[in-house]
């Protein structure tokens, strides 16, 4: 996937919690083998091409393509599995698989899972008693710094998923147009319960621009944003402050 990941465990049987760990690690290596665009053997590449019919992929294969439609039926078309006309789910396949490897850490017996793919991050449980997960949201206009902190205490589970330019450059497509997305916006960082969803709403708000992905989030259940402009003027939506911490 073009990316790192990392993964903090805690709690659980060791031995049954490493076994998990390494069946979590070979799936997300998988993932790559199947969903990678960059791969001419890849499932989904010669799906894109024809060369497979969805029925002859992995069966993993229909169910990203399932949540990848939800997707876009939910950001009315801003979310797309699609990249200049041609098959491509890369903007749900990370969360997802990151969140996956993280319920497989969980049912394992682990009390406190952390999985952070290329900066996108599937918290469940708590790393200790009375200790929350908390994860940093890089400052996009100040390199090395943060914007927020955002806590999950109170939450067995929490994702937080940021989509911008500030480390991959101009790559969030528009789907209407087909060509880089024209917007006032650097970065837009989406906190929900479950980063399968959480990537494609950053993605999605992203490309509508600040106002008009301000107001799609805040109409989203359980679903926060922080939305950072590239004259530095930071939007929130109405509940954010709760997570943040």
């Amino acid at each position: 996937m073009g990316t790192v990941f990392s993964l903090d465990v805690r709690g659980g049987a060791p031995a049954a919690v490493r076994a998990a760990l390494e069946e979590a690690v070979a799936g997300l290596h998988r993932v790559d083998e199947v969903f990678s665009t960059y791969r001419e053997d890849s499932q989904i590449s010669r799906l894109a091409r024809g060369e497979l019919t969805v029925g002859e992929c992995d069966l993993e294969v229909a169910e990203v393509l399932e949540l990848a439609a939800e997707a876009e039926r939910i950001s009315d078309g801003w979310f797309s599995p699609r990249h200049r006309g041609r098959l491509d789910p890369t903007g749900i396949v990370k969360g997802w698989a990151t969140e996956r490897a993280a319920r497989r850490l969980a049912a394992a017996g682990a009390t406190g899972v952390s999985v952070n793919g290329g900066g996108d991050v599937q918290v469940l449980g708590a790393p200790g008693a009375g200790r929350p997960w908390r994860v940093g949201v890089s400052d996009p206009l100040r390199p090395g710094g943060l914007a927020a902190v955002v806590s999950a205490a109170g939450a067995e589970e929490l994702a937080v998923a940021t989509s911008g330019t500030a480390e991959r450059g101009d790559h969030i497509v528009d789907p209407r147009t087909g060509r880089s997305a024209v917007t006032d916006l650097v970065a837009v960082t989406v906190v929900a319960p479950r980063l399968t969803w959480a990537d494609c709403w950053a993605t999605a708000a992203f490309a509508m621009g600040s106002r008009e992905g301000l107001r799609w989030l805040e109409s989203l259940p359980d679903v926060e944003g922080l939305l950072i402009t590239a004259g530095d003027a930071v939007r929130c939506t109405g509940g954010l402050a709760a997570r943040l911490g």
